[in-house]
């Protein structure tokens, strides 16, 4: 029946599961274990489960379930794994899909603690790690082998906004059998392409537009059954990352707000990238669907909007972007990105301050790089904030 409805109706109705009281809102089972009618039920099921039988939180709850069914729903997924944290789901969801002489490839510009996990973790158990300009199709032509288990980026890299050709990527994996996963952050659910483009793997931060409030950590793993159910949640349910029932409660409740959200925020932000180009102390600005950016086209080709995160690089160096910073006034200074108050971040010296800066160079973070979230205060507020803080 889902099929048939359009995404912000699957949103909130996809995967539904009412308990004998048929509440309308759903219920949250607040519960570590379950309890079984006999001895041989119990064994039965830790033989088997069946539709809608759950032994133990960490590998299953009715409430995390929903959630995951519904995640699933919404990106046109077969099946979901829920997460305690979206770099709970990258690293679950690599982990369990290489083994040690595996070949990896991926984009070179990623948040830092994946490439972390990807340099750090997984090369010190013996997979090969190869990174790429990853807007670069010959580059993932050329890095790509016969004996490549997965390639791995994100669809819109954070911080610098980076594009990738998913089509082109798929096409060249799938060539030589290899799996395609896709961090869709900054793509966002509402716009999220990653499916429709061939990726086999779509991962979620859900604590950015899902909970889209700051209030929870929390990640899903969206993807084939035969994975999520096989090697990603026999990984994920034994080193204990699976989500917790009132997060996926929550995360519920904010689905059936996210569209209007992230609609609105988009919309902000293509707005706010509109107002600082040609301002004369931006450097350049950047936001995937605006003519300011210079995959443009290609954004287009994939999604009808950006995300909800604009870049731009303040004139002056470090010293003039603190400045500005420190003068925002409606704008807060945080970390996170995809809240519903706007928030500007400093990756140079927070998210991205432990990169050496050869690599910094090479990703264009720079000591004037800002990297704006569109949050859902009036437009024109943000802009007079971001104008006057200018021209401190």
């Amino acid at each position: 029946m889902s099929k048939d409805w359009h995404p912000s109706t699957r949103a909130v109705h996809a995967g539904t599961r009412r308990s004998q009281y048929g509440e309308v809102s759903e219920a949250v089972f607040l519960t570590q274990g379950f309890v079984y009618d006999s001895a041989e039920q119990a064994e039965a099921r830790f033989q088997a489960l069946g539709e809608d039988e759950f032994i133990y939180a960490r590998y299953g709850n009715p409430t995390v379930r929903m959630f995951e069914d519904r995640i699933a729903d919404l990106l046109g997924y077969e099946d979901c794994f829920a997460c305690t944290s979206g770099m709970a789901a990258v690293s679950g969801a690599l982990t369990a899909l290489v083994k040690a002489g595996d070949h990896v490839v991926a984009s070179r510009a990623l948040f830092g603690s994946c490439l972390y996990v990807l340099e750090d973790v997984l090369a010190r158990f013996g997979v090969e790690i190869t990174l790429i300009d990853g807007r670069d199709n010959a580059a993932w032509d050329a890095a790509i082998r016969p004996d490549t288990r997965l390639v791995f980026f994100e669809s819109i890299s954070n911080p610098t906004l980076e594009i990738v050709d998913i089509r082109h990527v798929v096409k060249a994996a799938h060539a030589v059998g290899a799996l395609v996963l896709a961090d869709d952050a900054m793509a966002t659910p509402v716009f999220s392409y990653a499916q429709a483009c061939g990726a086999d793997i779509a991962i979620v931060s859900t604590t950015k537009h899902i909970d889209g409030q700051g209030r929870m950590l929390g990640g899903a793993i969206c993807g084939p059954r035969e994975l999520i159910r096989g090697p990603i949640e026999a990984y994920m349910k034994h080193t204990g990352g699976a989500m917790n029932p009132f997060t996926a409660w929550t995360h519920l409740k904010a689905l059936e707000t996210m569209n209007l959200r992230v609609r609105a925020q988009a919309q902000t932000a293509h707005e706010l990238a509109e107002a600082l180009s040609g301002h004369p102390m931006i450097e350049a600005v950047r936001y995937p669907t605006h003519a300011a950016h210079p995959q443009q086209a290609l954004a287009l080709a994939q999604a009808p909007a950006g995300g909800t995160v604009i870049a731009f690089e303040v004139k002056g160096g470090k010293e003039a972007c603190f400045r500005f910073l420190n003068a925002l006034k409606v704008i807060t200074i945080s970390n996170n990105f995809a809240d519903a108050k706007s928030i500007a971040t400093h990756p140079a010296t927070t998210t991205h301050q432990r990169l050496p800066q050869e690599q910094k160079d090479i990703l264009g973070i720079s000591p004037g790089l800002v990297r704006l979230s569109a949050g859902l205060e009036h437009v024109d507020d943000l802009i007079a904030d971001l104008m006057q803080a200018l021209t401190v």
